[in-house]
């Protein structure tokens, strides 16, 4: 079996610097607030290009504390409207929910995955205060373009960079462009922990600060609180794992970005619609490939096929947002390029430890599989 992933081998090249990384902590006997954090803070920070990452305990908290932050200072209220994505994961969407805020659905280019700016500017009312792209699969939305709309609307702009640590445009990173960020290091992302762990980037210090008290029961200084806050703070042990991981992450990205062009010029399959087609190669030139995700019209059959002959692939994301029980309210809308996308987007295996053999194998599935 290919699998899809294998987080035992990626992490198994750092085994060392981990041990030795998470004996510096338990040595310490300092486990929460201490050097590894503020040392991870300063590094991301750097390494986004921004002034200033919080850490936090998981992606959705980035994204929650980061609203209600705007909340606390008074830059949003109870109602105001949120444009998200309406084929993101739905953590997106929960975040904004959480804050009693109103999310605003808009429709994907069908060739990026990612939120069609013409479809925003459609979307904004006397009530919508935040635009919320979402850099899915690795690649970063049309952040230009949506700045830009930004700006002439005044707008806030949270990224969603859950999927896309060092991904860019122009040689901006994601987590830069936007007033803020959220990011999580679930152990399958391109930088991920051996645990939950989130952080969020921000060149804004009254925010920065916000967050600080937030995630920490709103407590900027011992015993006394700026607001009601939370518990969700990012750890000494996976701070000191995500110090080392960080060191290697641009070359893990460049193994993916190898594998991708495999994939990009070696499958040649009719039913197989491959990522990037009909997209501006220069402006998207900086994918990070979280996921290589395919669409075809016969995905089941497709996944079966390659299970079959030992691939194995996921599917990011069967149900779309706007279908799930979770939102019943929401069942009856349409939304038919998510739609479409959820029913035929298929992830191949894609990882910085997996074989250019492997990648051969799986390529040459793809060509041959034929629907019967």
């Amino acid at each position: 079996m290919i699998p899809f992933l294998d987080l035992k081998n990626i992490n198994a090249q750092y085994r060392n610097e981990l041990i030795e990384a998470c004996t510096r902590v338990v040595d310490s006997g300092w486990y929460i607030g201490g050097s590894e954090l503020e040392s991870f803070e300063q590094n991301f920070a750097e390494y986004c290009g921004t002034k200033y990452a919080i850490g936090v305990a998981n992606g959705l908290d980035a994204l929650i504390l980061t609203l209600r932050a705007w909340k606390e200072l008074g830059k949003l209220q109870e109602g105001d409207e949120v444009i998200v994505p309406s084929n993101t994961y739905i953590a997106s969407i929960l975040a904004i929910t959480a804050n009693n805020l109103t999310p605003i659905l808009v429709e994907p280019d069908v060739n990026s995955f990612n939120i069609d700016p013409e479809r925003i500017k459609q979307a904004i009312t006397n009530k919508t205060k935040v635009i919320l792209p979402v850099h899915l699969y690795g690649q970063l939305a049309n952040m230009p373009e949506i700045m830009a709309i930004a700006k002439k609307n005044n707008l806030l702009v949270l990224e969603d960079s859950a999927q896309s640590h060092g991904a860019s445009i122009d040689g901006k990173k994601a987590g830069n462009w936007g007033d803020a960020s959220g990011f999580s290091f679930y152990p399958g992302k391109n930088l991920g922990a051996l645990g939950d762990a989130g952080a969020v980037t921000t060149n804004d210090p009254e925010l920065a600060e916000m967050l600080k008290a937030l995630r920490n029961y709103g407590s900027h200084e011992k015993y006394k609180n700026l607001a009601p806050g939370v518990n969700s703070r990012l750890d000494e042990i996976q701070a000191a794992m995500l110090n080392v991981k960080l060191l290697y992450m641009d070359q893990e990205v460049e193994h993916r970005r190898k594998i991708a062009q495999l994939y990009l010029q070696g499958i040649k399959n009719p039913l197989i619609h491959l990522p990037l087609q009909n997209v501006d190669a220069e402006k998207y030139d900086q994918h990070v490939w979280h996921l290589f995700v395919v669409r075809s019209e016969k995905r089941d059959k497709l996944q079966k096929y390659l299970a079959d002959h030992g691939v194995q692939t996921l599917i990011h994301y069967p149900i779309p947002p706007h279908k799930q029980q979770a939102y019943q309210e929401w069942n009856h809308l349409n939304y038919p390029i998510s739609e479409q996308l959820h029913s035929q987007v298929l992830s191949l295996p894609m990882g910085p430890t997996l074989l250019f053999n492997d990648v051969k194998s799986i390529i040459l599935l793809c060509n041959q599989f034929v629907d019967k």
